[in-house]
């Protein structure tokens, strides 16, 4: 790795920018996550309720990892969150953790805002890992769409407790291809 790694940059891109968590972030971002449906592919399915999210958000804003999506076209409103962490002993970075709210969906916020984080850490790391729970479906379509491929599954505690993931990975050769160099 050169240089040291930012794990809440502030990035602007065209349309979408990421910038740290901050405490006072939660209702904002938690009018994002009320939205029952959002959670409905995922292991959390109960994260719309405010005693659920709330428990999240303290966990996110502990990590000093978690991220917010921010849209530039909307005054800067927050539209989700995503984080970098690294997975068990792993030397290269995962992106993960990320929701974002249903009118952005089936568009390409997701691939805008992944974009802007994978073009970050491919300046530090040569490999970008994705872990999807095997029925958030949503998800894994999306990961595919970034370019990214299923390598294997794993049992692991991602979450805090041992569930199955699919692990997907796109490295910096094949995301160059995709969008051009970094």
């Amino acid at each position: 790795m050169n240089g040291k790694f930012n794990f809440q940059p502030h990035l602007k891109g065209d349309t979408f920018s990421i910038r740290p968590l901050r405490v006072n972030d939660f209702d904002e971002l938690y009018q994002c996550a009320s939205d029952k449906k959002i959670w409905e592919g995922h292991p959390s399915k109960d994260r719309h309720e405010k005693s659920v999210f709330q428990r999240w958000f303290d966990k996110a804003i502990a990590s000093n990892a978690t991220i917010v999506i921010t849209d530039n076209t909307n005054d800067d409103e927050i539209i989700g969150t995503s984080r970098y962490y690294f997975y068990e002993d792993d030397d290269d970075i995962s992106i993960g953790f990320t929701f974002i709210v249903r009118k952005h969906w089936g568009g390409n916020t997701n691939f805008k805002v992944k974009q802007l984080m994978m073009s970050y850490a491919y300046q530090f790391f040569d490999v970008v890992w994705f872990h999807i729970a095997p029925l958030n479906i949503r998800s894994q379509k999306a990961t595919e769409k970034l370019g990214a491929t299923f390598s294997h599954e794993v049992i692991s505690n991602i979450t805090g407790k041992p569930e199955p993931w699919y692990c997907y990975r796109i490295d910096k050769k094949q995301f160059n291809k995709l969008i051009g160099p970094t």
